[in-house]
């Protein structure tokens, strides 16, 4: 991969972690069209978070041109459906893939922003160790809860022996701000991802 690539952005009101699912609902001219060039070339885009204030979900306006935050995820398509009900929407779901930092943006005539971007290394394969283990559990527990209720949030497989994939989940789940998702996704460690994650969970009484 070159030291520096262009990706197209699509500006989120979330934080997208690396190998969480992403489903949109595509309207908007721009994005449309982005998803067509996606599923025709087979690329990826740029999924990036919208600078809020304490996690406050950006209003309709700010969504067109708020800041962006530095890094994001990169989204692989997984498939995309036309609204039967609602003609010019469709259903898209994404894989995350790794995570890149905004180098600079420039913003197309059709609002659509394309970065000049840098890949970020991804999380080592570490395994969590004895003291995350309650946190590891309690992850395989609230999995099979949502089973049970008909809900799948996460994509298969699931590598429980992975301190980056086991702290990126609970991140997804946590109703914290979006802010604080932020931050977290951003840590280069995934050991240092997981013990904050802990930490909450214990503090939430979660964990005993």
């Amino acid at each position: 991969m070159p030291e520096s690539f262009q990706l197209p952005l699509f500006p989120l009101q979330t934080v997208v972690f690396p190998s969480g699912l992403l489903s949109l609902k595509v309207f908007e001219p721009r994005y449309l069209d982005l998803v067509t060039d996606c599923l025709r070339d087979g690329s990826s885009f740029g999924a990036i978070a919208l600078q809020s204030s304490a996690g406050e979900a950006p209003s309709s306006a700010r969504h067109s041109s708020g800041r962006l935050e530095r890094v994001g995820v990169r989204a692989e398509l997984i498939d995309a459906d036309a609204d039967t009900d609602r003609p010019g929407v469709v259903h898209v779901r994404c894989r995350g893939t790794d995570r890149f930092e905004v180098l600079s943006c420039t913003t197309q005539a059709d609002g659509l922003r394309v970065a000049e971007v840098k890949a970020l290394p991804g999380d080592e394969a570490t395994p969590p160790t004895g003291e995350f283990l309650d946190t590891v559990r309690a992850l395989a527990n609230a999995i099979a809860s949502l089973k049970a209720q008909g809900t799948q949030p996460f994509l298969p497989p699931y590598p429980f022996d992975e301190a980056g994939w086991v702290a990126n989940r609970w991140c997804e789940l946590l109703p914290i701000p979006m802010a604080a998702k932020q931050r977290l996704m951003e840590l280069s460690d995934p050991m240092i991802r997981l013990k904050l994650v802990d930490g909450f969970l214990r503090s939430k009484g979660v964990l005993g």
